[in-house]
């Protein structure tokens, strides 16, 4: 019971910290874009930058938290899977989300 309490605590707490990361990038993307801006153009900028490592970075863990606790809520409620198996499901889908996000902000951000 203690432990669902706290997933429900940690999904909203990451939900808290996407909202304005969601934000910018939503201002980022529409700058880009009504800027003309190009694929080329864009990477040039993200290249080797720390701030956009970090911002991407950040985005990418506590959505990869946010959607594996989701998940686990729906698999526990849809499918009835209990126990072990539902908090093996939910941590296996989190790391799978954290690895390729941030595989995907390493590429855009480091040189």
């Amino acid at each position: 019971m203690m432990l669902t309490f706290r997933l429900f605590m940690l999904q909203r707490v990451t939900a808290l910290i996407m909202a304005p990361l969601v934000l910018g990038h939503l201002a980022v993307m529409v700058y880009a874009i009504r800027g003309g801006l190009s694929t080329g153009a864009v990477l040039s900028r993200t290249q080797g930058s720390l701030p956009w490592a970090l911002f991407y970075g950040t985005f990418v863990a506590a959505v990869s938290i946010h959607a594996a606790i989701g998940v686990r809520v729906v698999a526990a409620e849809v499918l009835r899977i209990r126990g072990v198996l539902l908090n093996a499901l939910s941590l296996a889908l989190c790391v799978v989300l954290l690895f390729a996000g941030l595989r995907a902000v390493v590429s855009v951000t480091m040189s």
